[in-house]
């Protein structure tokens, strides 16, 4: 029986997963609802979480070692950022893999596996 391959070996791997958070979060840090809650942050460490955790989330090799997404965010929560928020970012990365040619199985599959972790990102 031949097993299916991860999200992560689909999109390209690693070399893709790093494109990808380049371009997120070019998107990201030019979108006026978003750019406040990114203020202040090490953007070099960030992205190398969020590729770390996109690798993981992903299916690809090695484990995230960061915090839980919950703890993540909880300065960000109390900062306002809700479900209007989560929504833009879930459409700029959709944008991001679409620009990358990334077919839309792939893009839905990104976005089912991002929308998962809506309650713990925004602490409910």
């Amino acid at each position: 029986m031949q097993q299916t391959r991860s999200l992560y070996e689909q999109l390209g791997g690693e070399e893709m997963v790093s494109k990808a958070v380049t371009i997120f979060y070019r998107k990201v840090l030019a979108d006026p609802l978003l750019k406040p809650f990114f203020e202040n942050m090490d953007m070099v460490r960030l992205e190398a979480m969020q590729r770390a955790f996109l690798v993981t989330a992903f299916g690809g090799p090695g484990s995230y070692s960061g915090r839980d997404m919950r703890r993540a965010h909880t300065r960000l929560v109390v900062r306002g950022m809700g479900d209007v928020h989560f929504d833009a970012v879930i459409t700029h990365l959709d944008d991001t893999l679409a620009e990358l040619n990334v077919v839309k199985p792939l893009r839905d599959w990104a976005r089912a596996i991002t929308e998962s972790q809506r309650k713990d990102i925004l602490g409910r």
